[in-house]
């Protein structure tokens, strides 16, 4: 077992941080304020080749594994919340087309999200559904052409700027079905703004990336958008979910690592009563041992996204490496903002910024109760409690 990156994973981390050096703080306040989508640095991430990492190489991507990819988003992740929302998708979304497409999809659907032409949102989520995937309602009906899509997602993120969607239907009410699981269908299409309305919704942080609710309203999918077989969704979204998890989790230790040593510098700095705060234990023991922490939850990404690439089962280790590391972000940024005293309520200093983002990891993409319950289940013989 190796603890030390090869020199190609090194190269990319180093080619990634020179990506996004430009795009310092003052870019991500301003973004922050103005709620304009950040184009520049999207762009710049696309142009650079890092979009679809994992995709195979005959269609575009450097054919790399989900190792790769943490290691492309922890470093995003150093920029905050808002940085990397904007290119997520991109990076590792259409894992479900990759593992469950057809020759021809993958070459109509994947060099154009990879090249940055195209941009996609991910609609699952459901406002009476929750994580609770199988009662969604959103309906495909079979029609002369293909299918007819008619229902509503919620916290639909970038469908203000998507072409495309990676859209979670019913095509048998569960009602209907032998298994909560069975009668889902999976589909990538075009985002046809004529039949699917978008209502941005405020949020608490990451203003630059929207989120929204959309209203599809008899949107036409021809059969060939239709990915896997119809019924059989439920295994293609399966398909990307700990890939999910583990970028996820990168995105919250880079956020995590960089706010801390935002504290740790001002710790340095800061002069009270004649002596630099950071001489102080009451401040250094707790960033201390979010040090440990945050390099204890890189740990169990690391392990995760090696079986991932191996094709082992991982879902306790993704699962637990989202879990460690959203706490450990979310304590960094409380800590650094509590270092920083008055002036971390300040907007000028930043760290508030990653604490406010910091709150998103408990709840999305999936919430810490449902990781206990899964660890409590599949790690220790619990009875399923839900």
């Amino acid at each position: 077992m190796e603890f030390i990156l090869s020199e190609e994973q090194r190269a990319i981390r180093e080619a990634v941080a020179r990506i996004c050096a430009p795009f310092d703080d003052s870019y991500w306040l301003e973004r922050d304020r103005d709620g304009r989508f950040p184009h520049e640095f999207a762009g710049a991430v696309a142009d650079n080749g890092w979009f679809g990492i994992t995709s195979p190489e005959e269609y575009g991507g450097a054919g790399l594994g989900i190792t790769e990819a943490a290691i492309v988003m922890k470093e995003i992740g150093r920029l905050g919340l808002a940085a990397t929302s904007a290119v997520h998708i991109n990076i590792f979304g259409l894992q479900p087309v990759v593992g469950f497409g057809t020759d021809e999809q993958k070459r109509r659907m994947l060099p154009p999200l990879i090249e940055g032409r195209e941009r996609a949102c991910f609609g699952v989520t459901e406002p009476d559904a929750g994580l609770d995937t199988t009662h969604i309602t959103t309906f495909a009906a079979r029609s002369q052409n293909g299918y007819v899509v008619n229902g509503r997602k919620v916290w639909t993120s970038t469908a203000k700027e998507a072409d495309r969607i990676l859209l979670v239907t019913r095509t048998m009410p569960i009602d209907k079905c032998a298994r909560p699981t069975d009668g889902i269908t999976v589909f990538y299409t075009a985002f046809d703004r004529d039949r699917i309305e978008v209502r941005e919704i405020e949020k608490m942080a990451r203003k630059a990336v929207d989120s929204n609710a959309i209203f599809i309203d008899g949107l036409e999918v021809p059969e060939e958008d239709r990915i896997g077989a119809e019924g059989e969704g439920f295994r293609v979204l399966l398909h990307g979910l700990n890939a999910e998890r583990i970028v996820a989790a990168a995105s919250a230790i880079g956020a995590g690592q960089a706010v801390l040593e935002k504290a740790a510098a001002y710790a340095n700095e800061r002069v009270v009563f004649g002596r630099p705060i950071g001489k102080n234990q009451a401040i250094q023991h707790p960033l201390a041992d979010i040090w440990m922490r945050l390099q204890a939850a890189e740990l169990m990404l690391f392990k995760a996204a090696w079986l991932y690439d191996r094709g082992e089962a991982c879902g306790l280790e993704a699962n637990s490496a989202k879990y460690l590391a959203s706490q450990a972000a979310y304590d960094s940024a409380f800590r650094a903002v509590r270092t920083h005293g008055g002036f971390g309520f300040a907007r000028e200093y930043h760290v508030e910024r990653y604490f406010r983002e910091s709150i998103l990891n408990f709840i999305a993409p999936v919430s810490e109760e449902l990781i206990l319950c899964h660890v409590a289940e599949r790690a220790l013989g619990l009875p399923k409690s839900y």
